[in-house]
């Protein structure tokens, strides 16, 4: 059982839905965004969403587009980001990680190494935007062989012949994203996507947890009530980029939290 397995199956005997939340490694330096890493389990996170800034995004939106801006320009890389990890493994053994990114950084270190480094570094699972399902063998298939969780995207776009491939591969929760487009934009509707995670759920045993679009507690809490869990990014990454101080940013992480919770 993988840390991300153990994580719902803590979550449902507590009759809770699992927080999730998105930071840019390395935003909006090395040490501050360590510190927020760190500070995350305590502030009530269930699962760390770790951003790998990477120099051509597709899905994220300015805010989150940003935040790797300031990660590049301070030196993050895929090497700084695995770092993360391995620093919050030495005092936390069970919240999971999942690096959020894109293909091309784990390419050019090569995925054995990169799926060695991963598994030593304590990453659980993985959500690559760019590799999709005719994609498999490139990265999913040995990541799931390395005990990597792969997480794979579902959207309002993808519909009921497209679903079951999407599906295939994936392991430890499906990411349904809210809305059409790029992070960090359009808000999420409860009464659009709770039809969207009934017909998943009616496909998959996964847990399916929703993200994009959810800003406050409340919306957090909304989505929760229809979903496993909620994932906030932008939200969060627009106190840090807002140049909010550990503290100001870890509060606001823990009312995202509490929010969920409360479902």
């Amino acid at each position: 059982m993988s840390r991300i397995d153990a994580k719902f199956a803590e979550l449902k005997a507590q009759g809770r839905k699992a927080f999730v939340a998105y930071v840019m490694a390395g935003d909006p330096d090395y040490e501050k965004g360590l510190e927020i890493v760190k500070g995350l389990p305590g502030a009530g996170v269930d699962i760390i969403e770790l951003g790998v800034p990477f120099t051509d995004p597709m899905a994220d939106g300015p805010t989150i587009q940003l935040a790797g801006q300031r990660a590049l320009e301070g030196g993050q890389d895929l090497e700084k980001t695995l770092q993360y990890a391995r620093e919050l493994r030495e005092t936390d053994d069970t919240t999971p990680i999942v690096m959020m990114g894109y293909y091309n950084p784990i390419y050019s270190r090569g995925v054995d190494t990169f799926l060695a480094d991963a598994v030593a570094a304590g990453i659980d699972g993985l959500i690559i935007v760019d590799l999709p399902p005719e994609e498999d063998d490139e990265l999913c298939i040995p990541a799931q062989a390395a005990g990597i969780n792969f997480i794979r995207l579902a959207t309002p776009t993808t519909d009921d012949k497209r679903l079951p491939a999407v599906l295939k591969n994936t392991s430890g929760f499906v990411y349904y994203v809210s809305v059409t487009g790029i992070t960090g934009t359009a808000e999420a509707q409860t009464g659009d996507v709770a039809p969207e995670v009934a017909r998943i759920k009616s496909q998959t045993d996964l847990p399916v947890i929703v993200g994009f679009g959810i800003k406050t507690p409340d919306a957090a809490q909304a989505i929760a009530q229809v979903a496993d869990g909620a994932v906030v990014g932008s939200a969060i990454v627009e106190k840090i980029g807002a140049g909010e101080s550990v503290a100001e940013v870890l509060n606001f992480v823990q009312s995202l939290a509490d929010g969920t919770h409360r479902t």
